[in-house]
């Protein structure tokens, strides 16, 4: 009997916790889900995250907690989310900077395929390239017209290095082949105060954070960075159309779990989600803060993601900023 026991015990000490992890799996979410924001609160990440959450809470009959962890340019909020247990309580809402370019410029800690199991996209923002309201640039080829006439480079303001709208400079001045130099500040919010004192003639902004200043007569827009024109704001070209075919930056956001979340508990996030983006309250929600509902399914988007990790990863490289 001791023996039958000796040789048992090896093979129950394995089927047990599969068996532990089949039973969390089937009565998921027994208790809260935190969302993870690797944004301070108060921005368009975080609005956009307790906007999500809230519809997310009620389709999965457990509240849903939004955590915001910042710092490292989301490096520190997406590591959390990657090293954190895989049972579907800790979710992170995913970025362009934290799965696409940070990955391309430090060494952030995590693999952003390998490490994060994809639970929905949620949506985008375009940029918007604008300029002081008494510039004399009307048109994006004012300005590249400008760039190769001056013997001095335009300057083009940042929220900082590494950034999506200073690396949305970056693929300007190589697609057009014009001198641009970068000046980083602290954030969006100092760099528009400058853009529209007059101090630095462009920026890459925001779509949600430009479009009060565009309409309050501080700002004047140039083009979009979408591949199709903004609905917000129709009478902007795109740069595409300006004649740059196929740019295209966005600040996109989607819904993660860590990889090894079990397949059940994944499929329930992924059907609560796609019940979450079919509302019709959530969408105007998010296109009230400029932001566009992502009809991707999770697999399209999957595409999309590994095509976007290959894009900023040549941007990064033709750029010269070395991963450190």
């Amino acid at each position: 009997m001791n023996r039958l026991c000796r040789l048992i015990a090896p093979v129950a000490s394995c089927i047990l916790p599969a068996l532990a992890g089949q039973a969390a799996a089937q009565d998921f979410p027994a208790h809260p889900v935190a969302l993870v924001v690797p944004y301070p609160a108060g921005g368009s990440a975080d609005i956009l995250a307790r906007a999500i959450g809230e519809k997310l809470g009620e389709k999965l009959g457990q509240p849903v907690v939004v955590e915001n962890k910042s710092g490292a340019g989301t490096a520190i909020g997406a590591r959390y989310v990657a090293q954190a247990p895989a049972d579907g309580y800790t979710l992170l809402l995913g970025t362009v900077s934290s799965h696409a370019i940070n990955p391309a410029i430090a060494k952030v800690g995590y693999d952003p395929i390998r490490d994060f199991a994809l639970v929905a996209p949620v949506a985008s923002t375009p940029f918007v390239l604008v300029t002081p309201a008494a510039s004399s640039f009307r048109t994006l080829s004012d300005v590249i017209a400008a760039a190769r006439r001056q013997p001095e480079p335009l300057d083009y303001a940042s929220a900082g290095p590494g950034t999506s709208n200073h690396l949305a400079g970056e693929m300007l001045a190589n697609a057009t082949k014009v001198r641009l130099v970068h000046v980083p500040y602290r954030g969006s919010a100092p760099a528009l105060v400058d853009v529209m004192a007059g101090h630095v003639p462009l920026m890459f902004d925001l779509q949600t954070t430009s479009i009060p200043n565009i309409r309050q007569g501080k700002l004047r827009a140039l083009a979009v960075t979408s591949l199709q024109r903004s609905s917000l704001l129709p009478g902007v070209p795109t740069v595409a159309e300006s004649g740059m075919p196929g740019f295209e930056v966005s600040a996109w956001f989607a819904v993660f779990a860590p990889a090894k979340v079990p397949a059940q508990t994944l499929q329930r996030l992924q059907a609560a989600m796609s019940a979450v983006m079919d509302s019709d309250d959530l969408k105007q929600q998010l296109r009230q803060i400029g932001a566009e509902p992502d009809p991707r399914s999770p697999g399209e988007f999957a595409v999309y993601l590994e095509q976007e990790i290959k894009k900023y990863a040549a941007v990064v490289k033709a750029a010269g900023l070395a991963p450190h």
